[in-house]
């Protein structure tokens, strides 16, 4: 139930504090907190956060209170959260800012100069960006140029024409590969017709961009990526308990595989010694497969043809690090054989090394498979893919130990 609203708006101080909070909340949580404030004190605050936490905030206030705060921001501000919200959470336009400083061709650059030192007062310009009559992106003028031109000159004379634009429905991740080398502080931004929609400061794109890979190596064991460390414990519980129960399911699926085999193991005692010895080098094969192809499709490396490159690779690596590491264990196997006096230690050391082999193979192949499948589907390719990759790691390679001992060793 929601607390009472405020009917006063916050300090400026305190509007700061919870702006701070915010920043460092899921958008889940952020929305529950500010649910007490008063509307004037949720408008200031979504105007200090970064744009991308503001939608985030934004998209999970009821819809009453939303239409409240697009009645109180400034115009600009409410038309670019509008805006916004028609582009998807990954996308470049989730992330825009009112681009304020919009001139036109024929504006000199005395009238310019003006216009730009009445928005300094209360926003920071960096760029002027000009359009044509249909309001499509035509030119760029920096604050250099304003400064050394002669004040009577038009901007179309002195703008750098066709600038450098990101698109606003493009991935955020594809338009970071594009800004990389670039560096510039501020980026407008025009959709399909080349219509100027918004402006992205570089700061935004590139922390968009490390809190997506920070969040990746927890998607992989099925921490959802809006948890942060603020997160309500029963939220963190709600985020993470579905997918254990997940991998609870998957993992009763190996027992039952290691159960099938329970006879053997009765009467081979010391295959028991083994079974975490495979389980653990064919996962960790399978899981430094996962970490190059993760990586790899982060930094938008796996081009058409690649992925096959990628798999061949990972199979032929999965296969030379099973053989080596396989002839450690098979001699490990061996000694312990002899030791406990058994009358097949040679032939217990060749399953060893036949399984572990095989193993790291197929966990090679599924480290690559698993994100390309997942991708390929739809879904985020780091989701959970460590909880399916660490399922088929250990039915493989129990099963192919276990099932190889039961046919040579009578």
């Amino acid at each position: 139930m929601a607390r009472p609203r405020s009917s006063r708006s916050k300090s400026p101080d305190d509007a700061a504090s919870l702006a701070r909070r915010a920043e460092v909340q899921d958008p889940e949580t952020a929305a529950d907190f500010l649910e007490g404030e008063s509307d004037t004190t949720i408008v200031d605050v979504l105007q200090r956060v970064s744009p991308g936490v503001a939608q985030d905030i934004l998209a999970e206030l009821p819809e009453p209170r939303q239409s409240r705060m697009f009645q109180l921001a400034p115009e600009v501000v409410a038309e670019q959260w509008q805006t916004n919200a028609e582009y998807g959470e990954d996308s470049v336009g989730w992330l825009m800012e009112p681009p304020l400083a919009v001139f036109t061709p024929e504006m000199t650059v005395a009238e310019t100069v003006e216009r730009v030192r009445t928005l300094a007062k209360r926003a920071l310009v960096t760029y002027g960006f000009v359009v044509d009559p249909g309001e499509r992106l035509i030119g760029l003028v920096t604050m250099r140029d304003l400064l050394l031109s002669d004040r009577a000159q038009e901007l179309g004379d002195v703008m750098l024409r066709e600038p450098f634009a990101l698109q606003a429905a493009e991935p955020a991740g594809t338009a970071m590969k594009e800004v990389l080398n670039r560096h510039f502080p501020v980026y407008p931004v025009v959709d399909a017709k080349s219509k100027l929609v918004g402006q992205v400061r570089g700061n935004a794109l590139f922390q968009e961009r490390v809190f997506e890979l920070s969040a990746q190596a927890g998607t992989m064991v099925g921490v959802d990526e809006e948890e942060r460390l603020a997160t309500p414990l029963l939220r963190s519980l709600k985020f993470r308990h579905g997918w254990l129960q997940l991998n609870l399911l998957t993992a009763f699926l190996a027992a039952a595989v290691v159960g099938y085999f329970q006879g053997t193991i009765d009467r081979l005692v010391i295959l028991a010694m083994f079974l975490p010895v495979l389980a653990g080098q064919s996962g960790n094969t399978g899981c430094q497969a996962l970490a190059v192809t993760l990586r790899g499709m982060t930094l938008g490396e796996l081009d058409a043809g690649k992925a096959r490159i990628l798999v061949a690779k990972e199979a032929f690596l999965g296969f030379l690090n099973g053989a080596i590491v396989g002839i450690v264990a098979s001699v490990g196997m061996a000694v312990t054989a002899l030791a406990q006096d058994n009358p097949h230690p040679w032939r217990l050391a060749g399953i060893v090394w036949v399984a572990l082999t095989i193993s790291c193979v197929v966990s090679g192949l599924a480290g690559a498979l698993i994100p390309l499948a997942l991708k390929r589907m739809g879904f985020d390719p780091a989701t959970a893919s460590s909880i399916f990759l660490t399922t088929m790691t250990d039915v493989c390679s129990m099963g192919l130990f276990l099932l190889l001992a039961t046919l040579l060793i009578q």
